[in-house]
């Protein structure tokens, strides 16, 4: 398989940066896309010329660093599919890809690819947690807790924070990696004494970010690889209502 890559690359944050153009031959389809772009760098690295930067951690789609648009799609074009999951049967020969990093404001470009995902990191601080004392570890089966709600809180505690969200949202917005956090310590009874103080702090620190507001496009419940849908975002509006009336 022959392929034509435009890539960007980004030197330092504050650098202009701009596409540059590779191609890349005899790419077998049983390669995954990062094992693609390794041997890119290998040949790049052979000619004295700098490698692609991009994230990579786990390759088994369960942290989400290795996240890059590839023909304006988050992920690429396969549903439920992280960058690094993407195997390259998925494209015909003669193709041309163009890959860039996640566009956002609250997403500042590191180098080529790779992007800085602290925000995420700083909402999650904001009150992503709970802090009260429980005691000692209770016995699984001391609290009840109903089966809908468990099924919930388990489908938002999925997300894996890859910032895809953010990169398909056109306001650039956090709010489905925010609200499945709110979502899944919200709908469990060991959540609930910081219920409200933890959804204003998220989302105030979401806002001081710089992340966009929700405008209910979508896009960001049909990129995520985790299929993480809009209901979250609706449990948090409630909540954030709620929270303001409680004060």
């Amino acid at each position: 398989m022959h392929l034509t890559l435009k890539v960007w690359r980004q030197k330092p944050p504050d650098d202009r940066g701009r596409f540059a153009t590779y191609e890349v031959r005899d790419v077998s389809e049983h390669m995954s896309f990062l094992e693609m772009l390794d041997v890119l760098n290998e040949e790049l690295i052979q000619r004295d010329e700098d490698p692609i930067v991009f994230d990579s951690d786990c390759r088994e789609g369960i942290c989400g660093t290795c996240g890059f648009m590839i023909n304006g799609v988050a992920h690429g074009p396969n549903a439920a599919t992280t960058v690094c999951q993407l195997h390259m049967r998925f494209f015909k020969d003669g193709d041309t890809l163009v890959l860039e990093p996640w566009r956002a404001r609250a997403f500042p470009v590191l180098k080529d690819l790779a992007v800085d995902r602290g925000a995420l990191d700083r909402i999650i601080q904001a009150g992503g947690f709970i802090s009260v004392d429980t005691g000692s570890a209770p016995e699984a089966n001391s609290t009840s807790v109903p089966k809908d709600d468990a099924d919930s809180a388990f489908d938002a505690a999925t997300c894996i924070g890859c910032g895809a969200c953010v990169a398909a949202c056109p306001n650039a917005s956090g709010m489905l990696f925010m609200s499945a956090k709110v979502a899944h310590l919200g709908l469990l009874p060991q959540g609930q004494s910081e219920r409200w103080r933890r959804v204003r702090q998220m989302v105030a620190r979401h806002d001081a970010e710089g992340f966009g507001h929700c405008s209910n496009h979508g896009e960001c419940e049909a990129a995520c690889p985790k299929g993480i849908t809009l209901d979250v975002i609706s449990l948090l509006n409630r909540d954030l209502r709620r929270s303001i009336l409680r004060r």
